[in-house]
């Protein structure tokens, strides 16, 4: 995707505006998740807000920049201790993240069947369902501290290990140029795409 920014500023940034959307929304629905829940943690630190720049993480900014394709924002403050079932409600507020980036993909798919975009828009408003599809994914991958592991894993297999660290060999190209998160995410987020972009 940093090859847009020298040949086509303005798509580059269109869709890097995107990218900032679909975080501050991935996020702030775990914010707001959580403080529906009876956790006033996030509320208490600011997070509960639409504002994408309070929910941005440097690095998972990054690596979507790099890859086009996933990353994550700054994951959302909440304490168990004040969830009245922590275990159910820690899977929920996980899964409001990736949910809020399907539930927009959709969305932007029914706006842009409703009211086409412009021919030179095209590709980039296919770009932004096909980023937040890929937000979703990625995070759901069952892996810390990606949201997966909250709602897929009871334990943390990993949790005595370093967690970027494992986080970094799924996304390094190990397998003839692809990444393990991209050998699993690309099946799935090909029949999304099959479903929400027009033929």
């Amino acid at each position: 995707m940093l090859d847009l920014l020298f040949t086509s500023p303005p798509a580059f940034a269109l869709i890097f505006g995107g990218i900032i959307i679909a975080i501050g929304i991935h996020e702030a629905a775990h914010c707001f998740m959580a403080d529906r829940l009876g956790d006033p943690t996030p509320r208490a630190l600011g997070r509960l807000t639409l504002n994408p720049i309070a929910h941005l993480d440097p690095l998972g900014t990054l690596v979507i920049l790099v890859t086009g394709a996933f990353g994550w924002g700054k994951p959302a403050p909440f304490d168990p201790y004040n969830l009245q079932n922590p275990r159910r409600d820690t899977a929920l507020i996980a899964l409001a993240g990736p949910a809020s980036n399907i539930l927009l993909a959709v969305l932007l798919s029914f706006l842009f069947r409703l009211v086409p975009p412009p021919y030179q828009l095209t590709a980039i408003s296919y770009s932004l369902i096909a980023l937040n599809i890929n937000l979703a994914l990625f995070n759901l991958l069952p892996v810390p501290p990606l949201d997966g592991s909250k709602i897929f894993l009871r334990t943390n297999p990993w949790k005595n290990r370093n967690n970027l660290l494992l986080l970094l060999l799924i996304l390094f190209p190990l397998f003839g140029g692809h990444s393990i998160a991209s050998l699993i995410i690309s099946p799935l987020s090909r029949l999304f795409l099959s479903l929400l972009l027009p033929n």
